[in-house]
Order: C-alpha cells, then sequence, then structure tokens
C-alpha cells in the first residue's frame, strides 16, 4: 500500500481526502472535524490544512488579505510550477489582477441565453439514455443510474460546447480519473495527457480558423484578446482542460448524488415527482446537501489562522460541502429540506472564484432529473453496499446501481 493509501488514525492530524474512507464518511468526518478541531492539518501531500467551518471557509475564499494564492487547485505531490497571476488553467488558477479579465471571457459563452439554447439537446440526450437505461433493467432487473446516467450528460453537454468528438467520452473520463481522483505524481506516456490532446485540437483550429462569433468555444478563445493581446497558447489549452474537467466531474456528481438520495427517500422522491413546484427549491437543496466539490488554495505566506502556523506553500482545502453543512450557518443542517426557502449555499464556491458554469451546471441538474423522474417513477437502490463514491477533491457516486419499479 503506498502512502496516499495508508490508514487515517486520527482524522484531526492526518486526514486524507483521497482515502476510500473519507470519501464513504466524509459528512461525518466534517461534522466531527467541526466540534473537535474546526481546522484540521495533515504531513500529507506534503503538509495540508482543511476548515470545515463555513465561516473560516468563506474568509478563506475571500482572500481580503492576500494570505492565499490560487496557483494550485488540485492538491497533489509537487507544488505547480507556473506562478501565479496567470497559473495553469486560468481563471481558476489566476490571481488578481489577470483573474477578472481572464473570467470575463468566459462569462458570455455561460451566460444565461447561451445555456437555455443547450436545454432541448441536453432534454433529449436525457430521453434516449433513459431508453437504453430501461432496455438494460428489462434485461436484468437493474442498472446503475451513475455509468449509464449522470456520468454521460455533462460529457456529452460540455463536447458540444467545446466541439469536442462525443465518442471521445472514455478519454475524458479518464482525464479526470488521473487529475482529480487519482493526483499521484507519476509517468503517462504525452499521448495519453490532457495537454497533449487539446494541443491538436488547438492544432485543428488553427489550421482552418473562424472569424470571430463563429465556431466552438475553443475558437472563441482563439478570437479573444486579454491586455490587448492573443491569448497564449497556454493560456488557451489550460483555461479548455478547466472547461472539460470542471464542466464534467462537478455535474455528474451532482446528478448521480441526486438520484441517490430520492433512490432511498421515497417520500422526497413523491414530492419531486407529484409536485412540480417544488423542483426548483429542490435542485438547490441538493446543491447545498450534496455540493461535490473541495477546491484547493496555496499558502502565499507564513501566517497564523486561529493558532494554526500555516506555512507558505502549504496545501489549503476548502470543502464547501462542509460548510453547507454547518449548522452555525443553515437550520437543519445535517437535514435534507426539500422546499428549503432561505438557501444561500457554497455548492459553487465562495470568492472570485465562483463558478462561472453555474447557469449550465443548473441547467444540467434540473433536465436530468426531470427526465429521470418523469420517466423513471419509482425507484430504489439495488443495494446501499454497492455504490462507490469517488476519491479526492470531487465527491459523487461512482457506481450507483438501482433497480425501477414502474416507468413510463
Amino acid at each position: 500500500m503506498d502512502a496516499k493509501k495508508a490508514p487515517v488514525e486520527d482524522w484531526t492530524t492526518d486526514f486524507d481526502h483521497t482515502h476510500p474512507d473519507y470519501a464513504a464518511n466524509a459528512h461525518q468526518i466534517w461534522d466531527d472535524l467541526r466540534e473537535e478541531c474546526p481546522i484540521a492539518h495533515s504531513d500529507r501531500f506534503g503538509g495540508m490544512w482543511m476548515p470545515t467551518r463555513h465561516e473560516d471557509i468563506a474568509a478563506i475564499a475571500a482572500n481580503k488579505d492576500g494570505l492565499y494564492t490560487s496557483r494550485g487547485v488540485v492538491v497533489s505531490e509537487v507544488r505547480p510550477d507556473i506562478p501565479a497571476p496567470i497559473g495553469y488553467a486560468p481563471p481558476i488558477t489566476s490571481d488578481p489582477p489577470f483573474h477578472a479579465p481572464a473570467r470575463k471571457l468566459l462569462l458570455g459563452p455561460f451566460a444565461p441565453r447561451q445555456v437555455q439554447a443547450l436545454e432541448p439537446f441536453t432534454r433529449e440526450y436525457c430521453h434516449s439514455l433513459v431508453d437504453a437505461a430501461l432496455e438494460t433493467s428489462n434485461e436484468q432487473g437493474w442498472f446503475d443510474a451513475a455509468i449509464g446516467y449522470s456520468q454521460n450528460i455533462p460529457v456529452k453537454v460540455i463536447a458540444q460546447m467545446l466541439g469536442l468528438p462525443a465518442e471521445d467520452g472514455p478519454v475524458f473520463r479518464r482525464f479526470i480519473h488521473n487529475i482529480i481522483e487519482n493526483p499521484v505524481q507519476r509517468e503517462i506516456p504525452e499521448e495519453e495527457t490532457v495537454e497533449w490532446y487539446f494541443d491538436q485540437q488547438i492544432a485543428k483550429r488553427k489550421a482552418n480558423p473562424k472569424p470571430p462569433g463563429e465556431g466552438d468555444l475553443i475558437d472563441h478563445l482563439l478570437n479573444v484578446e486579454i491586455f490587448g493581446e492573443a491569448l497564449a497558447p497556454e493560456h488557451v489549452r489550460g483555461t479548455v482542460v478547466l472547461l472539460l474537467v470542471a464542466g464534467i466531474d462537478t455535474t455528474w456528481s451532482s446528478i448521480g448524488s441526486a438520484i441517490w438520495h430520492l433512490a432511498q427517500h421515497p417520500n422526497d422522491l413523491a414530492r419531486f415527482r407529484d409536485d412540480p413546484e417544488v423542483r426548483p427549491f429542490a435542485v438547490e437543496e441538493f446543491l447545498r446537501a450534496y455540493a461535490p466539490v473541495t477546491m484547493a488554495r496555496m499558502v502565499a505566506e507564513d501566517h497564523e489562522l486561529q493558532g494554526c502556523p500555516m506555512k507558505k506553500d502549504d496545501w489549503l482545502l476548502l470543502p464547501f460541502p462542509a460548510g453547507n453543512r454547518d449548522p452555525e450557518a443553515f437550520e437543519d443542517a445535517d437535514k435534507f429540506v426539500i422546499d428549503r426557502q432561505k438557501n444561500r449555499h457554497g455548492a459553487f464556491g465562495l470568492g472570485i472564484h465562483r463558478c462561472l458554469g453555474s447557469n449550465l451546471a443548473r441547467m444540467e441538474l434540473s433536465v436530468a432529473l426531470d427526465v429521470f423522474v418523469d420517466r423513471i417513477r419509482d425507484f430504489s437502490l439495488v443495494d446501499p453496499a454497492n455504490v462507490r463514491f469517488s476519491t479526492g477533491q470531487i465527491r459523487g457516486p461512482r457506481e450507483l446501481p438501482v433497480s425501477v419499479k414502474t416507468n413510463v
């Protein structure tokens, strides 16, 4: 067993967010840490900290004193060698003053009108997935709602936006596993890296350039400027990598977690199915209760935070889902309240790096659940023990076997 998977004896001093035990018991671990050690520390991955109170997470994300940098957002054994303010995958790895103009370049493609235009495409695709899922269920008595449904939807949508071949879905999944779920430094053949893949895609577009306003999102990035200059090749590639990874794993995890919940709570399933007016509130509550993302930052300079001696280049995990379950921030924080009215959750992050794709994610989650529940009227888990959650900084079901009771 390698060091990364060594048993965790004490989550307050030796936590490991990539450990299977963390994936299986994250909610309880956050609750325990919030009571016993609100800012936990671990020597793993070269040293890292993890706050679990909403107040601390929000303050660090706001970064008003510039004590933290965004140049590293995925924890690994090595520190990123591309410095701020640009970073590896702008704008999420960018610090001010570069961050704001880099983010602004992407606001148009993810604006509500652009997202609404993708809704019919998304809905039609969800219906095709349900058709296939029901066929599988009829043959074997169950189907995997993660592998056969939730994990396909954002892959199809982001591939459409980026102009990528839909059949490359398995390739995208491999990228996500290497980057998010298994962030261990190791040798990977160049042609299997995400960098190589997108270098080829960018080269194709450069060989056949499209005029501004035409083409896909990669064409858009090749046509825009920042500070009066075209984007550097590394900027284009890094941003596209960000959009692929952030646009796929987070959303499929949210969809899968919502289905996982409904499969175990028949009263919530019935309410969602029979009361269309509750659905928008339910979507927000799914996002709060099962927020998938734990973002990372790096300490920019030595300082103390509530007595914790943070050193330059220490990793700092920001578990937004832990903040969403803080009883100091939310009433009945540990309960899923399907019609919760006051719900200023942090599922899409906090501070300047709040997810710019939130409109797209909400649309995909809403459409995916509408189609799934309207078509598969009653369903349950085959066996809770057979559900497997992902490890790492994005948490959601990777295997989710469900049995269908009634469908249309």
